[in-house]
């Protein structure tokens, strides 16, 4: 049970650690940079610019609050249960936690105005923010979490199965 306690105690720390580093620079950004300017910090390569996205994902669905705060719903719901009947997968708090803290920055700025603030641009990218990093790292994370855990219950299923308890050939 510890385990499990800690696991979701990590997790809700790493959430918090990048919400509260997610809100800081959007508060920056907001305070600092008006809407639509962009500044340039190396050049062509990588500007700041201070846009107010209602949609999610690069814009999609912009204008329907509705079906945006379903998408985020199902989403934030769909991760934590999965994180909740998980929590004996070795290291799985820290995806879940990169993803919440992501995903909670973004529902706070959706909360507030009604739009994310986005701020990073990359030539031929749309702008997007720390928030959205930490999602598209948190996907990635869990993804390698989740491989890991399957490939080591593997591992154990056939040393199981094996009659002299060897695993065999990975």
């Amino acid at each position: 049970m510890a385990e499990r306690t800690r696991a979701i105690a990590l997790a809700g720390l790493t959430a918090v650690f990048v919400l509260v580093l997610d809100q800081a620079v959007k508060v920056l950004v907001r305070d600092r940079i008006d809407v639509g300017e962009r500044r340039d910090v190396l050049g062509s390569v990588l500007g700041l610019v201070h846009v107010e996205n209602d949609g999610v994902a690069f814009g999609r669905f912009a204008g329907n609050a509705t079906l945006v705060g379903l998408i985020v719903v199902v989403a934030l719901l769909a991760l934590l249960a999965y994180f909740l009947t998980h929590l004996d997968v070795p290291l799985v708090w820290l995806p879940t936690g990169v993803l919440l803290g992501g995903a909670l920055g973004n529902v706070l700025d959706r909360l507030r105005s009604g739009a994310v603030t986005d701020y990073v641009k990359l030539p031929n990218w749309p702008a997007f923010n720390l928030a959205d990093i930490a999602i598209t790292v948190g996907v990635v994370l869990l993804i390698g979490v989740v491989e890991v855990d399957a490939r080591r219950r593997e591992r154990e299923r056939r040393a199981a199965e094996s009659p002299d308890g060897a695993a065999g050939p990975a």
